[in-house]
């Protein structure tokens, strides 16, 4: 790791108007460049934006995961699940304060499995949640058998929100009611007894939710299993009714209703965008572009122009997507760790991985990607806070500088230099 040769450079530029710029870029070791640095002509169209990010852009997600989620003989999330995250820390607490507000969330993989245990909930809870199990439907899916949110918890969390100014985005299990098996796709329509329910504690007890998810890697092929576009769109229009149905007389801003929460596919989302024109705010999506996190040439994707550019297909297909249907919904990359299976500690934990992250945001940003939110802001190895003692890692300071540096605007940048130099611009102010 330490004789490692990070050929890699990127520039940021904050600017207040249109101009040509001459700008200094510094690459360690550049190809081709000689003496360490390169100086190239950026040029930056500075009339008007090519695309308009939330002024909350950068997000970070917690999961569900408990300490027993184990990838490749390595357990990497200890005590960080929603159900056990030491709320009283005052390094996480700190952490989430310093966004002013920073967006988290709340869901991942067990989403689709968790039981909402309010007073009406008919459905009996486990008495150990997330027990490790591979012979249940669940077990053989996911790892893990079912687990219940206890009114308790989600007391206690909102407390931590509010006391943090976190901005909550929650992912909702969709596969309540649903006939469905491994690798099968889930049949039947969503039961929303139990999260209608959920979302009705929320409101009487005035807990601010700024958006409601449906569903985690259920799209497309799917993660474990699917559910056909058409009934996605379904769904969310049931979602859609209920929250517009609790939220009506006061009750508060309606939140955002978003889904699909998983890994792009064109005719898929084209499917949903079309059948869902007035009922989706958000169509969200992964970014695990690197593969597995025991590849051991993660370094060199990195810092490897092609590899950083793959995501582009899939980033200018969505937004195409959503500028050709007549839905009002918008783009988010609802969940980003770059690599799967809780990433790879040593290199997606630090400062080489900045890297991929700044050039995911600047990138995303400029096919008019609203909300990027990084997996996670604790747990697993790509956490932007150390698992443990949740100090912060490279990664944390880096969305953070993007959060208080980089404006809303986005504008057209060409960079004449090599591909390891990104170039991104935004402004405050057009």
């Amino acid at each position: 790791m330490g004789s490692q040769n990070w050929r890699m450079g990127m520039c940021f530029w904050v600017c207040l108007f249109g101009f040509l710029s001459f700008i200094h870029c510094v690459s360690s070791e550049g190809e081709g460049i000689g003496g360490g640095s390169v100086e190239a002509l950026i040029r930056i169209d500075g009339k008007e934006a090519i695309a308009k990010v939330d002024e909350d852009f950068i997000c970070a997600t917690l999961d569900w995961w408990p300490p027993e989620k184990c990838d490749y003989g390595t357990c990497s999330w200890g005590k960080t699940s929603l159900l056990n995250l030491d709320l009283s820390n005052t390094i996480l607490s700190n952490a989430i304060k310093a966004f002013s507000p920073l967006k988290l969330r709340l869901g991942g993989t067990l989403q689709d499995q968790i039981i909402y245990d309010t007073e009406d909930n008919k459905k009996p809870c486990p008495p150990i949640p997330f027990v490790e199990n591979n012979t249940t439907l669940f077990g053989e899916m996911f790892g893990f058998n079912e687990a219940c949110l206890p009114m308790k918890r989600w007391d206690e969390l909102n407390s931590f929100f509010l006391r943090t100014g976190a901005k909550i985005v929650f992912g909702l299990n969709v596969l309540t009611g649903k006939t469905f098996k491994k690798n099968i796709p889930a049949i039947g329509d969503w039961d929303f007894t139990n999260a209608e329910s959920f979302i009705r504690y929320t409101v009487k007890n005035n807990y601010s939710v700024a958006g409601w998810e449906l569903g985690n890697e259920l799209c497309g092929k799917g993660v474990g299993t699917s559910i056909s576009a058409s009934q996605y769109a379904n769904d969310s229009a049931s979602l859609r009714n209920i929250v517009q149905e609790i939220y009506k007389g006061g009750a508060g801003p309606k939140p955002l209703i978003l889904a699909p929460g998983g890994f792009f596919d064109g005719p898929w989302f084209k499917e949903v965008a079309d059948k869902s024109t007035t009922t989706l705010d958000a169509l969200t999506h992964r970014v695990y572009n690197l593969g597995p996190g025991v590849d051991n040439n993660l370094i060199e994707k990195i810092l490897d122009p092609e590899s950083l550019d793959s995501m582009v297909d899939t980033y200018s297909k969505l937004q195409n997507i959503l500028k050709t249907s007549a839905t009002s919904a918008t783009a988010w990359v609802g969940e980003s760790g770059g690599a799967w299976n809780s990433g790879h500690h040593l290199v997606t934990d630090a400062f080489v991985f900045s890297f991929w992250y700044l050039d995911q945001l600047g990138m995303s940003a400029v096919y008019d990607t609203k909300t990027y939110c990084r997996q996670t802001l604790v747990g697993g190895n790509y956490g932007l806070l150390n698992t443990t003692t949740f100090v912060p890692n490279p990664d944390y300071y880096s969305a953070l500088l993007w959060h208080r540096l980089m404006g809303r605007n986005v504008l057209a940048t060409r960079f004449g230099g090599p591909k390891k130099i990104r170039a991104y611009t935004h402004c405050k102010t057009i």
